[in-house]
C-alpha cells in the first residue's frame, strides 16, 4: 500500500474480515481505528480526519485511566496541593475511582462510564457531595489529559451530577454559646473554645497556632498556618486553606484575659514536665507541649455538650455560630468575612444568608422610626374654611 501525505487516511481489509483506518501523524506516525464492516471504519476516519483538523485529535499513547491518573496525581498534581487535600484524593481513587473504571482505556473512556459509575457510588451510599467531589478530581484530571493529547474531549463535561445537598447550619444560639463557655470554666478546652467562639477559627487553625501570634498590647492575633494529621506521616503543618485565611483578627478583651490565664496555667504544666516539655511555642498543646489530637478535641468538646444539655453540634458549628451571632449583632458581612478569612464576601452571605432576613426586619424597623417619626410631626391638620 502506498504511503500517504500527512492529514490523509486510508482504508483496507485484513485477511481475517475486519477493516482498518489509519490515518498519518506528524513524524511518519500513523493512529489506526478497527471495525467489522468498511462503513464502521470510515465513519472512525471521518471523525478522526475532522478533530484533526480542529487540534482535538487524541494521539498520545494508549494507557489505562488507572495508569494515567496515577500519574497525574502523584507526578503533577500532587506539588501543587496541599498534602491534606492529597490524602482525601488518594483515597478516592483507591477506593472509589480504580475499582470501578481502572481497567478502561483512558481514549475508551465514555459519558456513559462515568454517569454509570456515579450512579452505582450513590446506590451504595456515597453522599452526594463525595460524588461531587469525586467528579471535581477527575474533572481536573481529565482536562490535564486533554490539554496533553491524550483525549479528544473531556467525556466529564457532559455527566449529570447529583443535585448539591445544603447542609443545614446549626449553630449555637447566643444564650446556647454563653453557657458553653460558662460550662467550659476551668476546662482544658476552656481558652480554645472562648477562642472558637468568638473568632470562628478553624480547627487546623487553633491547633497550629503560636503564642508568638499573639500580640496582647494591641489586643489582635494573627493566622498563619494550620496542621492537620495525616495517617503514616503525623502532624503537617500547612498554609491556611485560602490566601484570605490568612489574616489578622482583633480579640475583646474577656478573651485576651482568657487566653493569658491558659497561659498561665500552662506555665505550671511545664515547669512539672521538665525537660520532657517540647517547646513549639503552640498555645493550645498536649500535656507535654506536642499537637492536639483533633478527634480527642472533638470527643472532648461533645462531652462538654452533654454535661451542659446542649445541641450535639460539630465543633466547626462554632466557626458557623461565631460567624451567625456577629451578624446577628448588626456587624457589617464584610468585617466578618475578613474574621473568617473568606475568600470572597459572596461565600459569607451566601452561608449564612439565614441571618439576613432578621437583619432586614431591623433596617426597616429603623427606617420606619425615622420616617414614620418625620411624617408624623408634618401631618397636616384640618383645613380651615374661609
Amino acid at each position: 500500500m502506498a504511503n500517504r501525505g500527512h492529514g490523509e487516511g486510508s482504508i483496507y481489509q485484513r485477511s481475517d474480515g475486519r477493516w482498518v483506518a489509519s490515518i498519518s501523524l506528524e513524524g511518519r506516525k500513523r493512529k489506526t481505528f478497527y471495525g467489522k464492516t468498511r462503513k464502521e471504519v470510515q465513519e472512525k476516519l471521518r471523525v478522526a480526519l475532522n478533530e484533526q483538523k480542529q487540534g482535538t485529535l487524541a494521539t498520545g499513547p494508549q494507557q489505562t485511566v488507572k495508569q494515567y491518573l496515577e500519574h497525574w496525581l502523584e507526578e503533577v498534581h500532587k506539588s501543587s496541593i496541599r498534602l491534606s487535600t492529597y490524602r482525601p484524593y488518594r483515597i478516592m481513587l483507591d477506593r472509589h475511582v480504580f475499582p470501578a473504571i481502572g481497567h478502561i482505556k483512558l481514549q475508551k473512556l465514555t459519558p456513559q462510564h462515568i454517569q454509570t459509575f456515579y450512579a452505582h457510588e450513590l446506590k451504595s451510599g456515597l453522599a452526594p457531595k463525595s460524588v461531587r467531589n469525586m467528579h471535581g478530581l477527575l474533572h481536573k484530571a481529565l482536562d490535564n489529559a486533554v490539554r496533553w493529547g491524550l483525549v479528544a474531549r473531556n467525556v466529564c463535561d457532559v455527566v449529570s451530577l447529583p443535585r448539591k445537598i445544603r447542609y443545614e447550619i446549626v449553630p449555637l444560639t447566643q444564650e446556647q454559646a454563653q453557657k458553653l463557655l460558662e460550662s467550659a470554666k476551668g476546662h482544658a478546652l476552656e481558652g480554645l473554645l472562648t477562642l472558637g467562639v468568638t473568632t470562628g477559627m478553624r480547627l487546623g487553625e487553633l491547633l497550629a497556632l503560636r503564642w508568638q501570634d499573639i500580640d496582647f498590647e494591641s489586643q489582635n492575633l494573627h493566622i498563619q498556618r494550620s496542621v492537620g494529621y495525616i495517617p503514616h506521616q503525623g502532624y503537617i503543618e500547612t498554609e491556611p486553606k485560602t490566601a484570605k485565611s490568612r489574616r489578622k483578627v482583633a480579640l475583646p478583651l474577656f478573651v485576651c484575659e482568657a487566653l493569658k490565664l491558659h497561659r498561665t496555667r500552662q506555665l505550671e504544666r511545664r515547669l512539672k514536665i521538665g525537660a520532657d516539655w517540647r517547646d513549639r511555642d503552640l498555645v493550645f498543646c498536649n500535656r507535654n507541649g506536642d499537637y492536639l489530637d483533633p478527634s480527642h478535641i472533638r470527643e472532648r468538646f461533645h462531652k462538654l455538650l452533654q454535661g451542659a444539655n446542649l445541641p450535639n453540634v460539630r465543633f466547626h458549628d462554632l466557626r458557623h455560630s461565631a460567624a451567625t451571632l456577629l451578624l446577628s449583632m448588626g456587624i457589617h458581612p464584610k468585617v466578618v468575612q475578613e474574621i473568617l478569612g473568606h475568600s470572597q464576601i459572596s461565600m459569607t452571605l451566601d452561608t449564612y444568608s439565614h441571618v439576613l432576613p432578621s437583619m432586614q426586619e431591623e433596617a426597616m424597623k429603623k427606617l420606619d422610626d425615622l420616617f414614620r417619626h418625620d411624617n408624623l410631626d408634618d401631618a397636616p391638620g384640618e383645613v380651615e374654611q374661609s
